[in-house]
Order: C-alpha cells, then structure tokens, then sequence
C-alpha cells in the first residue's frame, strides 16, 4: 500500500506495520485532538526542534484559532494554522517513511488521504573546525562537517550566484542517504552531469557503510594495480568553491565531512589551499618543491639500494650515498626493516591521541633508531635516507595520494632487490604505466592538462599565479 486512506485508523495501522512504533524508543508518536477532529503525528526523538513542534501543537489546538470545529480541507488548514515555513503535503507512504527516518516528522489528520510533513529536524553536530589533513596559516578556519545542509550553507555564503545548484539524490536501498551534486549552471559540462546522474540512479548497494568513501568506490571501478585515488576530495569549503567555479562538480554525501570533486586529475593531488594564501612568488617555490618531493620519496631508497648494493665502486670512487662496504642481502635487508618501521611509527602517531603523538615521535626517532644502529638492525646511512623519504612524502598535500607513492616505493624497491638495475628500470616502467591507465569518472584523461596537452591550464597547475590572472576566462574543457 503506497497511498494513504482517508481513514485515520487505517493509516496509524499501516505506520504501526511500516514503522517499529513500540519497540523503538526513539519512534516517538503523539494522539491529538484538532478541535474535534483526531490528528496523529509521528517523529523520531531527538532529530525534532521540541520548542518548534510545542509551538506548532499548541497553535492547533488554541481554540481561538479553531472557528470550525472539524477541518475541512487541509490545504487551506495547513496554510491558515500551521506558520512554519517548512510544512508541505503528500499522499505517498514512500514518502512519508523517507522523511520521518531523515529527521522531518509527519501529521496525519483523520477525514484526508494526505498527510502533513513538518521539516522541524535539527541534526547532532560539531562544530565548523578547521581540517587538520588541510591547515593553513592563514585563511579561513571553517570546515565540512557531518551535516549535508550546513556544507551546502558554507559554499553558498561563499558563492552568492542564482546559478548554484544542489541537485539532491538518494543512494541505498536500506540507507537512502542523501547526495547532493554541486554545480554552477553555465560553467559545467552538461555531459558530464547527465552521466553522474544516471550514475548514481542506478547503483545498486544496500547503504553507503563508509560514506564518500563508499560513494567513491562505486562511481569508479580501481583495479588492484592502481594505487593512485581516482577522485579527489577537500574538507576544505574554500577549495570546494574555487573548483566549482572552474567548472568541476561536487558530491556532498550527508554524515560525511568532505566533497568530492569530478572530474579527477593527477596534478589536483599537487596542489595545496596553502600556495593561495602566500604571496605568488612563494606559492610557486613551494609548489615546486612538491613537486620534487613526488620524485624524492618514490625514487631515492630504490637508487640508494641499487647504487649501494650493486654498484659499490660508484659509492667508493665519488663518495655517494654510503661507503659501500655492506653485502647487498644485509643491505636489502635493513632498507626492508626501516621502511616497515618508519610506515609503524607514521601511522602509530597519526592514530594516537595528540597528547602521545608528539612523544611517539620522539621515541621512534631518537631511542629506538639509535637502538636499531646499537644492534645491527640497520645503518645510519639508511635510517637517513628513510627519514629524508619519509620528509619528502609528509609534504604532499593529499595522504592518499602520498600512501599510493609509498606502494610503488615498497614495489621499486623490492624488483630492484630481486632483478637489480633491470628491475629498477622494468619496476619504474610499470609504475608509469600503472598511474597512466588510473580509471577516472566518466573516462576523463588522469594526466590533463598534460594528455591532451593544454598549456593554458597546465601553467597554472605549475605556478601560482595572482588572483587577476589565476581565474580562467573560460572554463577548462576536459
């Protein structure tokens, strides 16, 4: 049964079947009187406004409001009696189970096959906090949280244009969970929001158990080889609104404090909200250190082992990177040792409260490194050039990209420890080869605005440039 009756006790029957009333305390439900005629209104405790809803109660059932003692048409009742702005009609069983378990609470009035939806919700939340995967020195302070409409209300205060759209979704057949897709009309490609669209109507998943994170995965299929992310996400209201005006989209998934951004590219993953709020000619210095750090932490432990361990006359005529003395098993070794303790403490510390994150970090870098030197578990000369990795890798700015850097090092160094320069040079083919063939949305090129090359966006992904010649003069076209 999809309709409602126009007999209350057939409807309170049908929400007692569609609804666990009685046995789920937070249902909560209430019997009224409407002059004299029976309402009955459902609700779940606390997702409702309770001084919004007491207010509404108790204007129906003022008796100076009530000329008539019976309602006759519930149109009209509802625009003279009920002055929240967020009341509307429907006669639809789908509908009504959608909103009451989103947050809004629903009126049924005896005599009417339509019921009252009164969106009085008022979500648990925390506060509008800076993002710690994406500080800033300076700059705004604000960031996503778990709620849907106050992520929309951070990008609209910031974009003032009528041509801001949220398009919203539901995905999950059990979770229904609310996506909005962001886009300013005029700036986005129309083919591309068609596929999204389609996209999302027709995925097939009981509920998003990880949030955008779940929504990620389904929109594009990773095959096991492609370690790099394939879309990119911001917690950040300020990133999200500059990629909105050159045309990217947005999907803003409800309890999930980030944006995703469509279509991705490699070089979104370089870029950092930091080199906007620094002067040019800094921005573009530290830029290019990014950079270089890419190249620093996938390249520099697999050529200090291949150079080190295969190439020991390299090291003894010209004085690089060790003095060559060790066996390249013992060598291979303590590479593979720190490597694997570096990623423990890395993410030890970043799992720890910040009270201990600090010390732990001090631990792993002072005693237990120099214990390692003490007892033959590694050398100074690798603990250096790991630390050096581990420097480099920090200052990415996205940790997903910066953990897919990681597993092409750990892969480098392994062929090279194996098949030695030929490995090194087949591993880096492979390693090319797997970040050129990252699937994107929609079948978008990973590599734009290098492949097809577009000079035009390709310079302003390299350097910082000012404010009046940053923004294009029109959209970059994928």
């Amino acid at each position: 049964m999809n309709k409602l009756s126009e007999n209350i006790d057939d409807n309170i029957q049908t929400a007692g079947e569609l609804f666990p009333i009685g046995t789920s305390f937070d249902l909560i439900t209430r019997d009224l009187y409407l002059g004299d005629t029976r309402g009955y209104w459902i609700g779940i405790n606390g997702f409702c406004k309770t001084e919004i809803l007491q207010q509404i109660f108790s204007d129906l059932q003022n008796p100076l409001y009530m000329k008539d003692s019976v309602v006759e048409n519930i149109q009209n009742y509802m625009n003279a009696r009920i002055g929240y702005a967020q009341a509307s009609l429907t006669d639809d069983w789908d509908t009504i189970v959608r909103n009451v378990l989103s947050g809004p609470s629903v009126l049924l009035i005896d005599g009417f096959a339509q019921a009252i939806i009164l969106d009085v919700r008022s979500y648990p939340t925390r506060g509008i906090d800076e993002p710690d995967t994406e500080k800033v020195t300076r700059g705004s302070r604000d960031g996503f949280v778990e709620t849907m409409l106050f992520n929309t209300n951070l990008i609209r205060r910031r974009i003032r244009s009528p041509q801001l759209t949220f398009e919203i979704q539901n995905v999950g057949t059990e979770s229904k969970t609310d996506v909005a897709i962001a886009y300013i009309k005029g700036y986005v490609n129309e083919e591309l929001l068609d596929t999204l669209r389609k996209k999302l109507q027709s995925l097939q998943v009981t509920s998003l158990t990880m949030g955008s994170k779940s929504l990620e995965e389904l929109l594009v299929h990773k095959r096991w080889y492609n370690p790099l992310p394939c879309i990119h996400s911001t917690e950040r209201p300020d990133v999200a609104c500059s990629y909105l005006m050159e045309g990217y989209l947005l999907l803003i998934v409800d309890n999930s404090p980030e944006a995703l951004i469509l279509p991705c590219t490699l070089f979104q993953f370089t870029q950092s909200p930091e080199d906007y709020y620094k002067s040019p000619i800094v921005g573009s210095y530290f830029r290019l250190v990014r950079f270089v750090c890419i190249f620093i932490s996938l390249l520099l432990m697999p050529i200090f082992l291949l150079i080190t361990a295969y190439y020991p006359d390299i090291t003894e005529k010209w004085q690089l990177l060790a003095d060559g003395t060790l066996p390249a098993p013992t060598l291979i070794f303590y590479v593979l040792v720190v490597e694997s303790g570096l990623d423990l403490f890395k993410y030890s510390a970043s799992l720890s409260s910040s009270r201990f994150a600090g010390s732990l970090s001090i631990v792993g870098g002072l005693i237990i490194g120099d214990i390692a030197v003490s007892l033959n578990w590694a050398t100074v000369e690798v603990l250096f050039y790991a630390a050096v990795t581990l420097l480099t890798s920090l200052s990415l700015s996205s940790m997903e990209f910066s953990d897919a850097v990681r597993v092409y090092r750990i892969f480098l160094i392994l062929m090279t420890a194996v098949f030695r320069l030929w490995g090194f040079v087949g591993g880096l083919l492979l390693v090319i080869l797997s970040a050129v063939t990252t699937p994107t949305f929609a079948g978008t090129s990973y590599l734009w605005p290098l492949y097809p090359f577009n000079w035009a966006a390709l310079k302003t992904l390299l350097f910082r440039y000012p404010t009046f010649r940053a923004q294009p003069s029109k959209i970059w076209k994928h």
